[in-house]
């Protein structure tokens, strides 16, 4: 599924204008419907706008973080769909649920505004972080300052994407020694952000064994909102958190890292798990 195209453009250097070619990101809708696996219509939630590609980790991750459903085995499928004659513009996928998802109160309490910029910015609350606070395992090491220094480089070259256009975001998940293990992007932070942790639930790697959340851009409360529902135990970013991303970190107890750019980063939440004395592999 291509996830860039060829546009014509006017290229301008030094004054001197000529037409060219660029490969920008695709932005596409998505319809998301669910129905439960006892039967009944499909009901529609809404639409989310995603660069095309994982959409399977995309629906996963998002009906996950969202708490539309509290397990993943819940999910029991999922139907991917074309643009059809009734709307040429989108896809849409119909996710089953299992019986223990009440299908009314997801429609009552999840609907998806159509926009990649902020997901569902103004719908959550930091009071609703209660309800999806985890509790971190004292064991989660403790993190050195050059082990964070690096992710935002180790993620960068994984991003296949960007590279050809410069125009998506990108979030992966690193093991504690500072392996990536699953990288995603998107026009959204907040669908890539969907995307790696819906890859992770589907794979070997079980999210407790995944705890760095790395992201390309700033930091919003929804990422980390997500990041606690998911269980993670820090979110490490290239650009600026948000002063509800920074209260949602520590009312979570989670490491919050900004500004991680040439050897130096700002912590706001949770430096007490960075360690200043001790050595990180090359």
């Amino acid at each position: 599924m291509s996830r860039a195209a060829a546009v014509p453009i006017v290229r301008v250097e030094q004054g001197a204008a000529r037409t060219d070619q660029d490969l920008v990101a695709i932005e596409a809708p998505l319809g998301v419907e669910v129905r439960s696996v006892s039967g009944g219509r499909a009901c529609r939630l809404g639409v989310l706008m995603r660069t095309p590609g994982d959409d399977g980790d995309l629906i996963r991750g998002w009906l996950y973080t969202e708490r539309v459903v509290h397990d993943v085995a819940s999910i029991i499928s999922m139907a991917f769909a074309g643009p059809d004659a009734s709307d040429p513009t989108e896809a849409r996928v119909i996710a089953t649920l299992a019986d223990s998802v009440v299908i009314d109160e997801v429609i009552q309490h999840r609907v998806l505004t159509p926009t990649s910029a902020c997901g569902l910015c103004g719908r959550l609350s930091v009071d609703r972080l209660d309800a999806g606070r985890v509790t971190l395992d004292p064991a989660v090491p403790r993190w050195s300052p050059t082990l964070i220094a690096s992710l935002p480089a180790r993620l960068l070259r994984g991003q296949t994407v960007f590279a050809e256009t410069g125009g998506l975001h990108a979030a992966g998940l690193f093991d504690a020694q500072g392996q990536l293990l699953v990288v995603r992007e998107d026009i959204g932070r907040h669908n890539a952000v969907d995307k790696v942790i819906g890859a992770a639930l589907s794979t070997d790697h079980p999210i407790n064994h995944s705890p760095l959340l790395v992201v390309s851009g700033r930091v919003a409360f929804e990422i980390v909102q997500k990041a606690a529902v998911a269980g993670l135990s820090a979110v490490i970013a290239v650009g600026a958190p948000s002063d509800m991303a920074i209260e949602a970190a520590r009312l979570a107890g989670l490491t919050l890292v900004g500004f991680v750019r040439d050897g130096r980063f700002n912590v706001y939440a949770g430096a007490e798990r960075i360690a200043e004395n001790s050595t990180s592999p090359a």
